[in-house]
């Protein structure tokens, strides 16, 4: 029996993996990386440095011991080159596998600013364990209190400063946009992120962005497009990811922002399946990116039944964004971009908790954002989804 192949080795592959073991005790499975393999929790990376986690304390389990759960072989620090899916080959360095069905669970790659200056080339974007080991690395070195400079004041970005700044170094914060979150959170949630990052010390350059990084007498001279001038031991990029496309395009799958999946999450070729940060969902009359956790289960699951036997559609519910930033800790249920220009945000307070819900045009709940969140105030937040709110007069 030809294996199930999985590309990856990230919380999208080793999900897929576990998901159709149990569903399937003897089908072979062969998992490729170009990792070590070890498991971890990717979005753990950004809140991490604050309690005094080193890299290897992220990893729960590593490649054997996930071999042996799993029932699988698993191939580490192994770069695939080449799929040709008329022969149903994987072709990697260790040589050519076939497949029965093939799984790409290939993440995404940091997005990189344009930057001017001899030590642009330097800028770290922190993505994997690695990048954390050396963004640890670089501010161990760097002293008790070292200057950090972030640019980006996205999800991933927010909880970084969070984290740094609560771990006791300097952080400075630059993003375009005229308050953190901006298009994810609604406007007086943004405010409050923006106050309690202050509070806890974040210095936030908003609406300008870095055009320079040079190397200084002490560390980096960041010019920002405003004119001022930043001294940084570190400069960290957290602008957003871009799926990881090389491969499916060489190979000829069809690729838009991600690669094209329909809803049972088969890409344009048979036996051959995305999820995870690479994907790009069938979502109604469009497709959308959805790097988050919840998605990335749920399609798992999905993908491991349709692999075992048992085709099955991914059933994408809504599910809100779980922000890691302790000194503001918010839910986010963005509404669908369609509805923003004809629906409004309504802000209520609940003692010292902000709770904000997007309705549209008819004044149907389509989105929330609440802080400080908790399991009980979600729960109740997207039992309102999908049902008219009265609305003030």
């Amino acid at each position: 029996m030809k294996p199930t192949i999985i590309i990856g080795s990230g919380l999208a592959g080793y999900t897929v993996a576990r998901e159709v073991r149990k569903l399937d005790k003897n089908k072979p499975l062969l998992i490729v990386t170009a990792d070590d393999g070890g498991f971890y929790s990717k979005p753990m990376l950004s809140n991490a440095y604050a309690h005094g986690k080193e890299a290897a304390q992220l990893v729960s389990q590593t490649a054997a011991q996930m071999a042996s759960q799993l029932g699988a072989s698993i191939l580490t620090g192994t770069r695939v080159s080449g799929l040709d899916m008329a022969a149903a080959t994987v072709a990697t360095e260790a040589g050519s596998f076939e497949y029965g069905q093939l799984v790409l669970a290939l993440g995404a790659q940091p997005i990189r600013l344009g930057l001017n200056g001899d030590a642009a080339h330097e800028v770290m974007s922190v993505n994997t364990l690695t990048d954390y080991a050396g963004l640890r690395t670089r501010i161990t070195g760097a002293g008790v209190r070292a200057r950090v400079l972030i640019l980006g004041a996205g999800l991933i970005g927010c909880e970084f400063a969070d984290d740094l700044a609560g771990a006791g170094h300097i952080v400075t914060l630059v993003d375009p946009n005229p308050m953190p979150l901006a298009s994810l959170a609604p406007p007086a949630l943004s405010q409050g992120l923006a106050a309690a990052l202050r509070q806890r010390g974040v210095d936030l350059q908003l609406g300008t962005t870095a055009t320079r990084v040079e190397r200084g007498a002490d560390g980096y001279q960041v010019l920002l497009n405003d004119g001022q001038l930043y001294h940084a031991d570190v400069v960290l990029s957290a602008v957003g990811l871009r799926p990881e496309l090389s491969l499916a395009q060489a190979a000829g799958l069809n690729t838009r922002r991600g690669i094209v999946v329909d809803a049972y999450g088969r890409t344009s070729a048979q036996d051959v399946y995305a999820l995870g940060d690479c994907a790009e969902y069938a979502d109604g009359a469009g497709s959308v990116c959805l790097p988050y956790i919840a998605p990335l289960m749920t399609a798992a699951r999905a993908i491991a039944r349709t692999v075992a036997g048992t085709p099955t559609a991914i059933d994408m519910k809504a599910a809100p964004v779980i922000v890691k930033t302790p000194s503001y800790p918010l839910a986010l249920l963005p509404p669908a971009a369609a509805l923003r220009e004809t629906g409004a945000w309504y802000t209520a307070r609940d003692g010292e908790r902000t709770i904000c819900r997007f309705c549209d045009a008819d004044g149907v709940v389509r989105g929330f954002g609440v802080a400080p969140q908790d399991a009980v105030s979600r729960q109740a937040l997207m039992a309102e989804v999908g049902n008219a709110m009265a609305l003030a007069a």
